[in-house]
């Protein structure tokens, strides 16, 4: 059995912020804490290292799947069934004893502290050269999440899509450019399996938008958004996102964002999106 005592001092602290300590191991480091400064600025440090590692991850589990990546998962075909049964082996299981699951366990948590510690160190050894993320422009997250819950409300009401109905088509026209002060064609999507019911304005991020929205054969809803803001004119362009059943296309031009929002099992979202970008 590994004597706790022997191991170096990181990973007795490791096992102390992981809660594999005994309770008379963890007293006995507690008191050390009190009395041994190098201990206790070690443990900051560890505990600093694997509180912004733990952030770092929830940062990357929040961001969202690209849309190439599940268009791709749902075009794999499941593997065929094997001709013939095989003889199956005598599968060799290996179960780690307690106190070599208790070394690994403390092995991986000191590897992954450490890894947190030095980039969070090297950050703060360099703040001249780095820019916080307070600084960093934000991207206008705000008014593509209200247009995505516009869109889920209106795929529980298809019975009330729009606000003017497409045969107004002038009304239309004035009141969009009008309330949100963008000039605009409404693209003609019928030899793509799209047809025009109208238009509508929404509130995105406490601004305008204005909404065109078509329907398919098989009752999908797509949505044409547009408002304007202040983006520089060097912003990424067809940036494609999915929010689960829900595809998001996003595109910029002369002071003016756009969002062609579909269902994500449409492949050919970014395509219409360009001829959008064309037409409107």
């Amino acid at each position: 059995m590994l004597d706790f005592k022997k191991l170096p001092l990181d990973a007795q602290l490791t096992a102390l912020l992981d809660g594999e300590a005994t309770p008379e191991q963890r007293q006995e480091l507690e008191q050390r804490l009190q009395t041994d400064d190098s201990a206790r600025r070690l443990y900051d440090r560890l505990r600093h290292g694997a509180d912004f590692g733990k952030r770092r991850l929830d940062d990357i589990l929040k961001e969202p799947v690209p849309l190439a990546l599940v268009r791709s998962i749902k075009s794999v075909q499941p593997p065929k069934a094997p001709a013939a049964p095989r003889l199956s082996r005598p599968s060799l299981k290996l179960a780690p004893t307690g106190p070599q699951a208790l070394a690994a366990a403390i092995i991986l948590f000191v590897a992954g502290c450490g890894i947190g510690y030095l980039a969070a160190h090297s950050r703060g050894e360099t703040p001249a050269a780095q820019i916080s993320e307070a600084n960093l422009p934000s991207e206008p997250h705000e008014w593509l999440d209200d247009i995505l819950a516009n869109q889920r409300l209106l795929a529980r009401q298809p019975r009330h899509l729009v606000e003017v109905p497409a045969s107004q088509a002038e009304e239309i026209s004035n009141w969009l450019t009008t309330a949100v002060g963008v000039a605009f064609r409404v693209p003609d999507l019928g030899t793509d399996g799209w047809t025009f019911q109208g238009a509508r304005v929404v509130l995105a991020d406490g601004r305008p938008a204005g909404q065109l929205i078509y329907t398919s054969a098989d009752g999908d809803i797509a949505t044409i958004a547009f408002r304007k803001d202040s983006q520089p004119a060097d912003s990424e362009d067809f940036k494609e996102i999915i929010r689960d059943e829900i595809g998001l296309v996003t595109w910029h031009n002369a002071g003016t964002s756009y969002v062609l929002v579909g269902p994500s099992s449409e492949a050919s979202l970014s395509q219409l999106a360009m001829q959008i970008a064309t037409a409107i």
